[in-house]
């Protein structure tokens, strides 16, 4: 596993020192802070691959680093929530987290978690085969890892880019919840396959709410008429 940089944001000690420790003994350089303010200083310093954001921070809550963070950065954001509201899962992912962790939580599954977002991370620009997928209104080129819709270019963060690149990938064919998080979160991934749900409702809102299709009780397709 290559070195990458993870920062832990965590204004508990304990939590913060557990985590690092763990991290660190997968080879990974880890930074710690303690408020959201810190955090935000800290990520455009030294600009990691992997957030672990707490959503409970004192002064600026982990939602407001996020909302901040999305505005100039793709970073991948695992969210730690003390909340088992489904709400606040929902509202994390919908403002731009990749996936979350409810408190308390195995140290080993995040560790987990953070190994299968960097080696997808690592992977991306491996291919040697970069297709540019043509539907009638969409266009994906996975090359410039660009999209446009109607010849317009679309702001995807790098899981909407995946999900919407795997379901080009395979058009008018149903793709399940672990299809997806198999493609785009990796096979090791053993979150909640609720996580597909919210990005895929956010990658729809992108396109205006077209081309991806519900198949209750089986997943989604994508549907538009192809070019030839």
């Amino acid at each position: 596993m290559p070195e990458g940089r993870i920062l832990v944001v965590d204004d508990e000690k304990d939590i913060r020192n557990l985590v690092s420790a763990y991290l660190e003994k997968e080879g990974y350089r880890v930074f710690e802070a303690a408020s959201g303010i810190e955090a935000l200083q800290i990520a455009r310093g030294m600009h990691p691959d992997v957030i672990v954001l707490d959503i409970m921070l004192p002064a600026m809550s982990g939602l407001d680093v996020l909302t901040n963070l999305r505005t100039e950065s793709d970073v991948y954001i695992i969210m730690l929530t003390a909340k088992t509201e489904e709400v606040d899962k929902i509202v994390g992912l919908n403002m731009g987290a990749d996936d979350y962790l409810t408190k308390p939580f195995s140290p080993r599954e995040l560790v987990a978690r953070i190994n299968a977002a960097m080696r997808r991370m690592s992977h991306s620009g491996e291919s040697k085969d970069t297709p540019i997928y043509h539907s009638e209104h969409v266009v994906l080129d996975t090359g410039a890892h660009k999209a446009w819709l109607d010849e317009v270019r679309l702001d995807l963060t790098a899981i909407e880019f995946d999900l919407l690149r795997t379901l080009m990938a395979h058009p008018g064919q149903v793709l399940t919840r672990e299809q997806l998080l198999q493609h785009v979160w990796g096979g090791d991934y053993f979150g909640d396959s609720r996580v597909v749900d919210v990005h895929i409702g956010h990658l729809r809102k992108k396109l205006d709410d077209r081309f991806i299709e519900t198949v209750w009780g089986v997943g989604y397709r994508f549907e538009d008429e192809r070019k030839i």
